[in-house]
């Protein structure tokens, strides 16, 4: 049993590292995008913006669940 949760975890937190590294160099804004048109308080409404923040909330909490696996695995 501690193997198979040992090769979920850690199959899920390469593929969660992978994923952010992806959202961080594809999804992030360019510098040419009119997010610099739209007021601060109102930045999270771009379609962009949004996507970026989103993905990058879902890998990281992600991560936090394969390092919580990787955890109870070894604690087995």
């Amino acid at each position: 049993m501690q193997t198979i949760i040992y090769i979920i975890a850690a199959g899920l937190f390469l593929a969660t590292v992978a994923g952010h590294i992806y959202v961080k160099v594809r999804l992030r804004p360019k510098a040419g995008s009119d997010l610099d048109d739209y007021y601060h308080e109102f930045e999270d409404r771009h379609p962009e913006y949004a996507r970026y923040t989103k993905w990058s909330r879902i890998t990281i909490a992600a991560a936090a669940v394969s390092m919580l696996l990787l955890l109870i695995a070894s604690t087995i």
